[in-house]
């Protein structure tokens, strides 16, 4: 058998260092002197015979060999830090889980999943911690890839290398307007309603407003995929960074909004939107769950993913929204 020579403290301190982009940050953090945590550093870049940093002024920047280390150093990290808290105490390392979800699911499916989950979590052991981090599609890949949460439920795929993705939900996403939005009017003048709309031509989405979520959501790349083939381009468009807002300022009369039904069924019964009838397909879109490649699965991990595939078939392949 091979003479180990990294120790989990070098790569304890390696991550530190990365996280806080100086030795001096990280000594604090990991309560150690500067020069310990700059020592160990170098012994770190020696043993591996590369160099991790690129050092500008007294700022340590990950290179490329520290980018395609930190991911593993912290799998190692994980791995070392469960079987610590197995050996204290099974169940509470059992009830640790840290999930994210990008915003919609976060938002309006997140909370019901939880409860399911939560219960049965209490059935089981009263001590029990979650940490539930949303924000939007590609932020909660990265902290996934990076280790930085368990699980991640997402409304689109990932393009993260490192991931595995299992098909979730299936989502709607509809195209709304206030029933006061100008296109509107000219729809219900002809004798539509808001119950039953005319269909817009696709002239009329053309020049409409779209208020539209930020790069890197979910929602945006799937509205590009969907409406950009035939719209071209968004013309005049507002960007939000949530479907919240949007879904507030769509019902204002600033513009049109291609959102998923998850989050526009209550304004569409509450008569706040409307339902826009368009020439454009169907438009649907698979949310997926995902988890590192080489990701440990704790107990709680286990559970928290038999328990999605229960929700997902409970609530049909297409989920039911009310």
């Amino acid at each position: 058998m091979p003479v180990l020579r990294l120790t989990l403290r070098q790569l304890q301190i390696f991550t530190a260092v990365a996280g806080c982009g100086s030795t001096t940050a990280a000594s604090s953090q990991l309560a150690l002197s500067q020069s310990a945590t700059s020592s160990a550093i170098n012994e770190l870049e020696r043993l591996l015979s590369l160099s991790l940093f690129d050092r500008i002024g007294k700022r340590l920047l990950l290179n490329d060999n520290g980018r395609a280390l930190l991911p593993r150093a912290q799998a190692m990290l994980d791995a070392a830090f469960a079987i610590e808290q197995s050996a204290k105490d099974g169940l509470a390392q059992a009830q640790s889980l840290r999930i994210g979800a990008s915003t919609t699911i976060g938002n309006d499916v997140l909370p019901k999943l939880l409860r399911q989950f939560l219960q049965q979590q209490q059935a089981q052991s009263s001590a029990w911690q979650s940490q539930v981090v949303i924000g939007n599609t590609e932020a909660i890949c990265d902290a996934v890839a990076a280790f930085e949460l368990d699980v991640g439920l997402i409304e689109g795929p990932s393009h993260q290398p490192t991931l595995t993705m299992t098909p979730w939900l299936q989502d709607e996403l509809v195209v709304v307007c206030a029933p006061d939005y100008p296109h509107s009017i000219s729809l219900t003048d002809a004798g539509a309603s808001a119950n039953d709309p005319a269909t817009m031509p696709l002239d009329a989405l053309r020049e409409a407003v779209w208020l539209l979520r930020e790069q890197g959501s979910g929602t945006r790349e799937t509205t590009n995929q969907l409406l950009l083939p035939y719209l071209h381009s968004y013309r005049r468009s507002i960007v939000m960074g949530s479907s919240q807002a949007i879904k507030q300022a769509a019902a204002e009369g600033l513009g049109m909004a291609c959102l998923s039904r998850w989050v526009v069924d209550d304004f569409v019964v509450a008569g706040r939107l409307m339902a826009v009838s368009t020439p454009l397909p169907n438009m649907t879109r698979q949310c997926y769950l995902v988890v590192h490649q080489d990701k440990s699965a704790t107990p709680a991990l286990q559970r928290f993913v038999a328990e999605a595939a229960l929700f997902a078939k409970s609530h049909g392949l297409l989920a039911k929204h009310n």
